[in-house]
């Protein structure tokens, strides 16, 4: 193993040591929407404003996400040892869509276990994984407990919103408020089957 690919996993051993599940995820997120308040070390009205969004969000995803029974049937039958570890925050439009998506598809098996952590938090993981030279999130590693290494990484976006979002940034330069409510609207319409998709070759 070259020693950059070995800091990296040690870093994300060391990190799991700290991370919280789902469950006190959502919990969390819940109480800081109810208190105006985000997962920043930095408070703003911004943040606060979309953790709000956001949790009720998740709660409806939670709620209402459907996984195709082939994928379904592909996670129960998974044999390994696996845990994805996701970097996000409160605030993260994208991640309120992955988030419940990744739970849903962790708990159709025993062999893998969801942790989370925040990136404003632990910048010197977020660092080793930038996509595109920035800090995106939600971002996602695989680590195979069995072999003791990483095995696959994903985020900040399905693929498809990552072909949308890349397409209009050539075309316009930047991301548009009014780009950034057609996206979540996409994500609306596709009720997390991109994400599902994605995540289903994770394993």
């Amino acid at each position: 193993m070259e020693l950059t690919d070995r800091r990296k996993l040690d870093l994300v051993k060391e990190k799991l040591g700290v991370a919280i599940d789902y469950n006190t995820y959502i919990k969390e997120v819940t109480r800081l929407a109810e208190d105006g308040l985000s997962t920043s070390p930095e408070q703003t009205e911004a943040n606060s404003n979309y953790t709000k969004l956001n949790n009720a969000r998740m709660h409806r995803w939670d709620k209402k996400l459907h996984i195709p029974e082939d994928v379904a049937e592909k996670f129960r039958n998974y044999k390994g040892k696996v845990t994805w570890l996701v970097i996000t925050e409160s605030w993260c439009g994208d991640a309120a869509h992955a988030l419940p998506v990744m739970n849903k598809l962790a708990q159709l098996s025993e062999d893998i276990d969801l942790k989370i952590v925040y990136r404003d938090t632990h910048p010197d993981l977020m660092d080793e994984f930038l996509t595109n030279g920035a800090r995106s999130i939600p971002k996602l590693i695989a680590l195979d407990e069995q072999s003791d290494e990483i095995i696959g990484e994903w985020g900040s976006r399905p693929t498809l919103a990552t072909k949308m979002v890349a397409d209009y940034k050539a075309k316009h330069g930047t991301l548009t408020p009014e780009f950034k409510k057609d996206l979540q609207v996409w994500y609306n319409k596709n009720k997390g089957q991109s994400i599902i998709e994605d995540l289903s070759q994770l394993i």
